[in-house]
């Protein structure tokens, strides 16, 4: 599975853990992303792995849930 944004394309960014000694070994931050429904400009409704910052900021468009018929 490909850790990258599909709206802004934020992927992993390299790093250092540093222990108490100062040693350092390579590690990797990863985006947080998230699996949401996005609405395209035509009113398709299409699946998008997205980061947070994309969705608070209003990049993604959340289509309008149906009300169940009763």
């Amino acid at each position: 599975m490909s850790k990258v944004c599909d709206i802004c394309g934020k992927g992993p960014q390299t790093g250092h853990n540093v222990s108490h000694s100062h040693i350092k070994t390579k590690r990797r931050f990863m985006p947080n992303l998230q699996k949401v429904r996005h609405q395209l400009e035509s009113g398709q409704v299409v699946s998008v792995k997205a980061c947070t910052r994309c969705i608070r900021n209003g990049a993604i468009i959340k289509p309008v849930a149906k009300k169940a018929e009763v």
